[in-house]
């Protein structure tokens, strides 16, 4: 059978530069020069409000009384503009800076959108803080570290009733708090609508006019999976600039009036900066998803994307899984989401080929070709864009080529290779870590990013890169052979499809590689057994075990030798979490973390002693 066609779209960057330098080090850059950006986002902002300012820039449905949400809520351009101006003369009433930015609590909202342009109209650094810090944390240790490294003049959440004990627990009583809602006893707040109400003056002008690429914007921090978090120093210059480098690497942003569904989380870069600040720069509409990509908040996300139909969609594997599944059966889903989307993108993780399969399905059945899914590499330090497909026939792994104005440098590494960055998108280092900073650049002045690629096609350089690990968290076994874990792990999760959220790889120093896997909530449904019954229980059953033996088997017929072949395996029944840092509150798992705090399973997996082992039939018949 031939595979559809793709919806048309194009591709900015084809054709890449390679210089050799030392021996070992290569560098790759775009034959595409960048184009002039402007000096600040706000520039952008003010043009929409003038060009466009009845245009919707940002949405939220309301929330109900029942916990349940309503009509859209909609934020124009002028709205948004006005906003921000009363907002900074606020903060400039309050002497804020760099040096006593504004944290931001809570999660993605109309109110945390307004304050955020109100902080880069005013030239007030901000800090988008996880809600699980808050809200899931049991010791707020994150958050702790969070308001010491940053010394905020002032914290906002949206709900007293949710973050009030993390305010009251952690947040030193002279900082000024405002709420969106609501009043936490025994603490003095400011209501947000006060901020609202701050007649502007001319000292709202001349501060924006002050702030320049060198100004910082934002600190953003990593999520901490291996150390406490470090805040990432995000300027203008680097937000602007990444921006026009995404813009000419995907054409497709500026090809009608861009319209986002958007769920990911404003702490991190994607949500963050990637996505929001896209909306911005090419006059946008984003609608705020409250859903989520989990059993629990999944339905939301669904609901919007029958109704608002987004010209581009970005989501993380988890998300495109589910709608995936969705789409199968779902026809106001199939026609809505389909109807002028352009490109899918996912990032975050690796994505299994059966997701893949099926949305590609679910596509030619409702519009008759194929809808590009996109992916690339990038990170808190790259402000994130900074590697992208090249063309429409991505596989799982492939990562492109680097983004205009970018300049990588690829330095072989004990049989790896690393990609590092050096451009205008790149960040300057970590506030008040000159150490971390510096550990973290080469003698060019290159950021060392950890990650491994490989070319595509070695006789292409076009084609661009493809992901080949992360170098910390390969290892070697007792034999000295080392265990590319990236890629190994991506060939579990894809054969495990759909009951393998994540795989953390065991072995260092062993004579055998292990897997421990986090399986997804579908395993329920495979057992057969009640929706009550323990996770333990449900992973010990007879249709589960026979499951991941099934996949283990396969697994061992395509093994090449012992660094590729998982010898056993186990299914762990309590998620990672997020005190621990084992995993980020957008889903990402941390190898190390698992294995630190997990030592004990580990040394029981390689021991035999586990309750319950699976091992390949062949490997046990040998």
């Amino acid at each position: 059978m031939t595979e559809a066609k793709f919806r048309a779209m194009t591709f900015g960057v084809t054709r890449v530069v390679v210089q050799d330098g030392a021996p070992g080090v290569h560098y790759l850059r775009a034959e595409q020069a960048l184009k002039d950006y402007p000096q600040r986002m706000t520039d952008r902002l003010q043009r929409w409000a003038k060009e466009a300012p009845d245009r919707t820039f940002i949405a939220r449905r309301a929330r109900l009384a029942d916990g349940k949400t309503g009509d859209w809520v909609k934020v124009s351009y002028a709205q948004a503009w006005d906003a921000a101006r009363s907002i900074a003369q606020a903060l400039i009433n309050r002497h804020l800076s760099d040096q006593h930015p504004v944290v931001i609590l809570s999660g993605n909202d109309l109110e945390h959108a307004m304050l955020s342009l109100g902080c880069l109209v005013a030239g007030v650094p901000f800090v988008p803080t996880s809600p699980a810090y808050s809200l899931l944390s049991q010791d707020y240790d994150k958050l702790r570290h969070v308001l010491k490294t940053v010394t905020p003049g002032l914290v906002f959440a949206a709900d007293a009733a949710l973050f009030g004990k993390a305010i009251t627990t952690a947040v030193d009583a002279r900082i000024e708090v405002v709420l969106t809602s609501g009043q936490i006893e025994g603490r003095s707040s400011t209501a947000f609508a006060d901020l609202l109400a701050t007649p502007v003056t001319e000292q709202v002008d001349a501060a924006m006019q002050a702030t320049g690429p060198d100004t910082i914007t934002k600190f953003l921090f990593t999520s901490g999976s291996t150390k406490l978090p470090k805040a990432v120093i995000n300027t203008q210059r680097m937000w602007c600039a990444n921006q026009q480098q995404m813009a000419q690497s995907m054409p497709v942003l500026a090809d009608e009036p861009l319209v986002l569904v958007d769920w990911l989380p404003w702490n991190h870069t994607f949500g963050g900066n990637h996505n929001f600040g896209m909306v911005v720069y090419h006059g946008g509409t984003l609608y705020i998803d409250d859903g989520k990509p989990t059993p629990t908040h999944m339905a939301e996300t669904l609901r919007n994307l029958r109704e608002i139909a987004p010209t581009v969609y970005f989501n993380v594997p988890t998300g495109f899984e589910a709608i995936a599944n969705a789409m199968q059966n779902d026809d106001q889903l199939r026609k809505n989401l389909l109807s002028r989307v352009k490109m899918f993108f996912y990032a975050g993780a690796a994505m299994a080929q059966p997701i893949w399969d099926s949305l590609f399905a679910s596509e030619e059945r409702e519009i008759g070709e194929r809808i590009v899914m996109a992916t690339g590499l990038g990170m808190t330090e790259s402000g994130p864009f900074a590697i992208f497909v090249t063309n429409p026939n991505v596989k799982a792994g492939d990562l492109g080529v680097p983004a205009p104005g970018m300049e990588l440098k690829l330095v072989d590494m004990d049989g790896k290779t690393e990609v590092r960055y050096r451009g205008p998108n790149i960040t300057p280092g970590y506030w008040r870590s000159p150490y971390e900073t510096a550990e973290h650049f080469d003698e060019e002045g290159y950021f060392c990013s950890g990650d491994a690629v490989k070319w595509i096609d070695e006789t292409d350089v076009h084609q661009g890169l493809k992901f080949d690990g992360r170098i910390a968290e390969d290892f070697k076994l007792a034999t000295g052979t080392f265990v590319s874990v990236g890629p190994l792990r991506a060939k579990i999760i894809a054969a495990g499809a759909p009951y393998i959220q994540d795989v953390v790889l065991t072995g260092i120093n062993l004579k055998e590689v292990g897997a421990m896997v986090f399986p997804t909530p579908a395993v329920r449904a495979l057992s057969g057994l009640s929706a009550t019954m323990p996770m333990a229980d449900v992973l010990a059953s007879a249709p589960v075990l026979a499951q991941f033996q099934k996949v283990l088997d396969q697994l061992d017929e395509a093994a090449t030798g012992s660094a590729s072949r998982i010898a056993r395996m186990c299914l762990l029944a309590e998620p990672p979490t997020l005190d621990r840092g084992e995993v980020t509150d957008k889903g990402s798992i941390n190898q190390r973390a698992v294995l630190t705090h997990r030592a004990e399973t580990v040394a029981a997996l390689h021991d035999d002693t586990l309750h319950t082992i699976l091992k390949p039939r062949q490997l046990v018949a040998a």
